[in-house]
């Protein structure tokens, strides 16, 4: 192997390595208000950006929470993971934390949650299947319903730019 052929392949890796140690992914233990994939629960992070208020913290109108909460749910869409292989709690918990704050963003938009009717009802069907409970195993037994709900959210947005942008 050349040096060159070598530090192609080492140079990601390192890099990735220093982003990956400063995330709550290695912490054994998830703060107050994270989810059990490591990262805020959707409602915390609802709360820390303003959601339910018009205007947020910053003073940003509501719409950019959508477009926000929809480029998180965008960001697992290449994310995958071997059924029972043990590295799907965090895909679909991220997939399940996700349509959570996309769900809670299309609530308190201004144009209400009326015109967010089919996403936000096929998100209330997902909640109604998986209950209470979402832990990784109860994710990993509703995976097709998981993922089917975010492939047809994201279908729908995609047919709704002007939600988005």
């Amino acid at each position: 192997m050349s040096v060159r052929t070598a530090l192609r392949t080492v140079i990601p890796v390192v890099v990735l390595g220093v982003c990956l140690s400063g995330c709550s992914l290695f912490s054994s233990t998830p703060e107050p208000g994270a989810s059990a994939a490591g990262r805020p629960s959707a409602s915390a992070e609802a709360a820390d950006s303003g959601a339910g208020t018009p205007g947020g913290d910053a003073g940003e109108p509501a719409p950019t929470l959508v477009r926000d909460a929809f480029a998180g749910l965008q960001a697992t869409l290449d994310s995958t993971c071997t059924p029972g292989a043990g590295d799907c709690a965090y895909v679909l918990g991220r997939v399940n934390d996700e349509l959570d704050r996309l769900d809670q963003a299309m609530k308190a938009d201004p144009q209400g949650p009326d015109h967010f009717k089919e996403p936000v009802a096929w998100i209330a069907g997902l909640r109604t299947t998986l209950g209470e409970d979402v832990s990784a195993p109860n994710l990993e037994k509703h995976r097709d319903e998981l993922v089917g709900t975010r492939d047809r959210v994201n279908t729908w947005m995609q047919d709704h730019p002007e939600d988005y942008r």
